[in-house]
Formats: structure tokens, C-alpha cells, sequence
């Protein structure tokens, strides 16, 4: 056997000097603003910066005090729940659909990716534009079939909304994922499995998902973390947070209490106790939920 070839670099700087740049992204666009997040959660100024306290945890202690950021956590938990599941199942399933597909399948494909390339307000815009009960034609559908439908008056209509359009606007991320994950699986298990008898769904579930859940794993951590960050767009632009506080998720209130309310301690704590929460949630997932990833 030949022996394997190494490249070694002479210079001990070179290194270095190839990840300065991204080291210096980091430290700029994470560490720093990171740090003067946590500095900025232990004070207490006013809406213009011209005059700032040290408080201490003060802005910690009085989170657990306000009862609409209690709630924007159970709001934050049934989207994110929602989100994650409804979003991997039905690209899980059209994905599957899509790899079986023999005829027009690069035009099939190309409408499911579609959704990836807008952006998440005009996601939301164009939701709500659908589900406007005044002129969306979504909504005269429903009141035609006598289904009430006011998302900007019911809090269940609210949050049916944002979900469905957060959920349209992942589906073609987690599709391709799942396509190319069906797809690296070899054809020869497949074909062996049905001529033992397996049926289509048995080949699916004995052979072809566990086989998925490496792929399955990865996207359950980034829907998550999509559900925390990314969905602001949308909700800002359906719902605003409303009706009341119903659809206001973590990071919405976060934005709300900096940018409207203008306290800025507040939001920077509040800051502080989602990134503590999205790291944990990572790290949870990673210790127990990865034991039952076949790789």
C-alpha cells in the first residue's frame, strides 16, 4: 500500500494568518456583542444612554415578576413545538413522495424550493394577505364553508397563522436535506427488502428512516434554533405580537421591550436568558436525543 501523503506547511505563522479572518468575524460580530449584552443586563439607563446605573441582577429578578415575558414562554414552547414538528413531518413526507417521482421530477423539486428564496417578512405579508379576513382568499373560503376566521381578533387563528407561514418558509430547507438524505441511501436495500415482501411504508419505516436519523437529528437542532431566531420577520410582519401578546415568542419581546418600550436592561437580560435557554435546549438534545441517531 502507498504511504499516505501529509501536507505539511513550512512557515508556523501561515496558519494563523488563514484564520485571522474568521477569527476576527467571530470576535466581532459574536464575543463582543455577547459581552456588552451581559454587561449591559447587569445596569439600567435611559431610553437616550445619557445616564447609566449599575443594578446588579435587578433586571433578572424583575423578568420573573412580569407575567406577559412568563408567557411569551409558554408562546415561544407551542411555536417552537409546532414549527419543528409539523415542518420535518411534511417535508419528511413530500420528500419521500419527491424520490419516487420519475416523471417532470426536476420541476417537482424546483416548486419546493421555491419557499427557501423569500424572505421571512415577505413570508409573513404574504400569509397574512391570504388569511386577511377582509379580502384574503383563504379566509372567504373559510366563511364560506362557516368556519369563523380573524387573526388579528383570535389568539388560536394568531398563532395558526405565523405557524403555518414559519413553517412554509423551513419546508424547503428541510426538504432538500431529506431528499438528499433518501437519496444516499443504496438502492440494493431497497430492492432486497421488496422481494422479502416488504410493502412501501415497511421499507420505509424498517429500512429508510432509520437510515434518516443523522439527517432527521441535524434538522430538529436547526428548526429549533430557527423557531427561536428566525421567525421574527414573519411574526413582525403577521401578527406583531398580537392579538394582545399571544404570538409575541421570546425574541419578539426582546425586540419589543428595546426598540418600543425602550428599556434596554430588560431586554438585554432578557437577551441573556434566550441564549442560556438555546444553548441548553443544544446541549440536551445533543446528550440524549443524538443516543438514538443510527449512524
Amino acid at each position: 500500500m502507498a504511504a499516505e501523503k501529509r501536507v505539511t506547511l513550512r512557515s508556523h505563522w501561515l496558519p494563523w494568518v488563514l484564520l485571522a479572518p474568521q477569527g476576527v468575524v467571530i470576535v466581532v460580530f459574536f464575543f463582543w456583542p455577547a459581552g456588552q449584552m451581559l454587561v449591559q443586563s447587569l445596569q439600567q439607563s435611559d431610553a437616550f444612554g445619557t445616564s447609566v446605573s449599575w443594578v446588579g441582577l435587578e433586571n433578572f429578578r424583575n423578568l420573573w415578576n412580569d407575567e406577559t415575558y412568563l408567557a411569551s414562554f409558554r408562546t415561544t414552547a407551542v411555536f417552537s413545538v409546532l414549527v419543528a414538528v409539523c415542518g420535518l413531518s411534511l417535508a419528511l413526507l413530500l420528500a419521500v413522495y419527491a424520490d419516487r417521482v420519475v416523471r417532470g421530477a426536476l420541476f417537482y423539486r424546483t416548486l419546493l424550493i421555491w419557499p427557501y428564496a423569500v424572505a421571512p417578512a415577505v413570508a409573513g405579508v404574504l400569509w397574512l394577505f391570504m388569511f386577511s379576513p377582509s379580502v384574503g382568499i383563504v379566509s372567504y373560503g373559510l366563511q364560506r364553508l362557516g368556519l369563523a376566521w380573524n387573526p388579528l381578533l383570535d389568539a388560536g387563528d394568531a398563532m395558526a397563522l405565523v405557524v403555518l407561514a414559519a413553517v412554509w418558509k423551513q419546508l424547503a430547507y428541510n426538504f432538500l436535506f431529506f431528499l438528499a438524505g433518501m437519496q444516499s441511501i443504496p438502492k440494493s436495500l431497497l430492492e432486497a427488502a421488496a422481494i422479502d415482501g416488504a410493502g412501501p411504508w415497511r421499507r420505509f419505516w424498517t429500512i429508510q428512516f432509520p437510515l434518516l436519523t443523522p439527517t432527521s437529528f441535524f434538522l430538529l437542532v436547526i428548526n429549533i434554533i430557527y423557531a427561536f431566531f428566525d421567525t421574527f420577520g414573519i411574526i413582525d410582519a403577521a401578527t406583531k405580537g398580537g392579538p394582545g401578546k399571544e404570538t409575541a415568542i421570546l425574541v419578539y419581546k426582546i425586540y419589543y421591550d428595546a426598540f418600543k418600550a425602550l428599556d434596554l436592561g430588560a431586554s438585554a437580560a432578557q437577551s441573556v436568558v434566550l441564549m442560556v435557554i438555546v444553548v441548553a435546549l443544544t446541549v440536551v438534545q445533543f446528550r440524549f436525543v443524538e443516543k438514538k441517531v443510527n449512524y
